[in-house]
């Protein structure tokens, strides 16, 4: 295109842009289309309109009469429809004025829900594969209508001509393009038509591809949407959803959900994920728009909790942005959005009423995403919260089977702190839950919501030492002198030492602390080293009695037995340092550097004393 004599335009007077069509369309290839392969469905998208259009303007007009037909021989690319076609003055309209669509027109707006695509750009993705585009188009409005061809090439120039009526029997357009000799990735015809089943497999007007080679023309989308079918049983349509989820997704679904809103045209299924996915992630979906392909990755149909299914749907009053390759954010999204969600709820409650293998497999495989949806959730916790897997005393299970067992359900804080205290709280008969998981702790505080008869508190030191058994006096006068040893070698960690008799004797040590307690007494070490300056004054107000930890010795275990009976000072104190060491192994949770070097430390110690004894 080039540039008006600037004495034509006098200062002052209206100018029109003037636009670098190699440098838009540069931008179109970098910033609105994914790829280069959108160039088919762009034609393919504008032989679908004129085909609506068609059948608009000749509403008796049999279903498939007309069709759409591709020809692929690796010299060219051509697309063929039976639609509305277009005047010689709609072609200097439309095709020669970028950003102007004919789906604008009058005759038409009224129907402007009815087409795919509203934006008028989509045929210049055509220069991303080829330097000319070539139209010939005769109009079914206008009867006896010559038929008129349009050459457009990559350099903003186009010419414009009348052919005579034969050039053109029947209504309809074809476009042609002659690939680039860098453009043969998407142009071989293996590709096209790879790419015209998986844009327009679920397209409801025939489409037909040709590769050159003498035979028929074969079908691109030869059979409905398989939700469009009929099937002779409900199990028999249930297998094919299936099997049509696992030809899309690559996986056999745990069950097929189907979805309908008829509000907005919808259609689909959705495919629950077999196997668990890490929370929060978030799986791409199957948008088609009035059966084109819109996007593969369209994550904003489904809310966020719904990451264990993956769907496929095809809608009609859903609007694609400028690329077509996703959807516009509006009222319209968040309401389907909304209603999808509606029909995952109703599945579950489904299952859990009258399917409880079904519902078993899929909180088996799930039950972290229900869990994340029964927090917000208060119809799915009233209906699931009892079939949730938690890991408890009892192993794993239901909460429904816990609290059967336990009316007072305990639960911790953190996963450290039900490792610490698992074997020596179900010896004692408490029911203690771990809930240290991502929701555990908030969902087993709601169960006396669910279970009124049950009550729910925190885990503390207190609540599990209190259920320990003292040893008779006379035993603690014994290892009075021991136990002050270990106090002395353990006051590094401000951990206390107690001797107590509980199950199973097999453990000969226990180590209460929790991490609050741990980070509360950090911090007052962090001020007592401060203490004088600034920081000091500030943590200082902020200081608290530290808790301390505590190490409980078992009286029934050998090796305490053995230990605290130690009458050399130096070996009593490593063997308590071994002690410590061993149960904070035991507790799983991550050990300070002082500790490794202590664990270390006593085992060369005890090493070696054990050496010298032989010698």
């Amino acid at each position: 295109m080039t540039l008006p004599d600037a004495s034509s335009n006098p200062a002052g007077a209206d100018r029109t842009f003037q636009v670098d069509l190699r440098g838009l369309v540069d931008l179109l290839s970098h910033h609105l289309y994914s790829s280069p392969r959108v160039y088919l469905r762009e034609l393919l998208q504008n032989a679908v309109d004129a085909l609506t259009a068609r059948h608009s303007l000749e509403p008796g007009t049999p279903a498939g009469a007309f069709g759409i037909r591709l020809y692929a021989d690796g010299s060219v690319v051509r697309v063929e429809d039976d639609g509305v076609g277009l005047t010689e003055a709609d072609v200097h309209t439309f095709l020669a004025t970028i950003g102007r669509s004919s789906k604008r027109a009058e005759q038409v707006a009224e129907q402007r829900g009815d087409f795919i695509g509203q934006f008028g750009i989509g045929l210049l993705s055509c220069f991303l594969v080829a330097d000319e585009i070539h139209v010939v188009s005769r109009s079914a409005r206008t009867p006896d209508a010559p038929a008129v061809e349009w050459r457009g090439r990559g350099d903003g120039s186009y010419t414009i001509r009348t052919l005579r009526a034969s050039a053109r029997p029947r209504p309809g357009t074809t476009v042609t393009l002659t690939p680039r000799a860098d453009a043969g990735e998407w142009t071989r015809p293996t590709q096209v038509r790879a790419l015209a089943r998986h844009f327009g497999s679920l397209l409801r007007h025939p489409v037909t591809f040709d590769d050159g080679t003498g035979g028929t023309g074969a079908a691109v989308n030869p059979e409905p949407a398989p939700w469009a079918r009929g099937y002779p049983t409900p199990g028999a349509r249930s297998r094919a959803l299936a099997a049509y989820g696992e030809e899309v997704f690559g996986f056999t679904p745990l069950d097929t959900i189907e979805l309908d809103l008829p509000a907005v045209g919808l259609k689909g299924i959705a495919c629950v994920l077999p196997q668990a996915v890490p929370a929060g992630r978030r799986h791409g979906h199957r948008v088609h728009v009035k059966g084109m392909l819109l996007s593969e990755q369209a994550d904003e149909i489904l809310p966020e909790w719904a990451f264990f299914v993956r769907c496929v749907v095809d809608a009609e009053s859903l609007r694609p942005t400028a690329s077509r390759e996703s959807l516009y954010e509006d009222d319209t999204l968040a309401a389907v959005r909304d209603a999808l969600a509606e029909r995952l709820r109703a599945w579950i409650a489904r299952a859990a009423a009258s399917d409880p293998d079904l519902l078993a497999r899929f909180l088996h495989v799930h039950h972290l995403a229900v869990k994340s949806l029964a927090v917000h959730d208060d119809e799915i916790l009233q209906m699931l919260l009892p079939w949730l897997p938690f890991e408890t005393t009892d192993g794993h299970t239901t909460l429904d089977e816990f609290a059967r067992t336990h009316r007072t359900v305990l639960v911790t804080s953190s996963v450290e702190e039900f490792r610490q205290v698992a074997a020596i709280a179900s010896a004692a008969g408490l029911g203690v839950v771990n809930g240290g998981y991502t929701y555990d702790r908030e969902l087993v505080h709601r169960l006396p919501e669910i279970s009124p008869q049950t009550s729910v508190a925190d885990l503390d030191p207190a609540t599990l030492t209190a259920h320990l058994d003292p040893v008779d006096r006379e035993t603690e006068l014994a290892a009075a002198a021991y136990l002050a040893r270990a106090r002395e070698a353990l006051a590094v960690f401000d951990c206390d030492v107690a001797l107590r008799t509980f199950q199973p004797a097999a453990a000969p040590a226990l180590l209460v602390d929790s991490r609050e307690a741990r980070h509360e007494r950090t911090r007052s070490q962090l001020a007592r080293e401060q203490e004088g300056g600034l920081w000091g004054d500030i943590l200082g107000a902020l200081r608290q009695e530290a808790p301390r930890a505590q190490l409980i010795l078992n009286q029934l275990n050998p090796l305490v037995r053995t230990a605290v009976a130690i009458d050399e000072p130096e070996l009593a104190r490593t063997s308590a340092e071994a002690l410590y060491g061993q149960a904070a192994l035991l507790s799983r949770r991550p050990l300070r550097p002082a500790e490794s070097s202590l664990i270390n430390r006593s085992f060369l110690d005890l090493l070696a004393h054990a050496l010298r004894k032989d010698n």
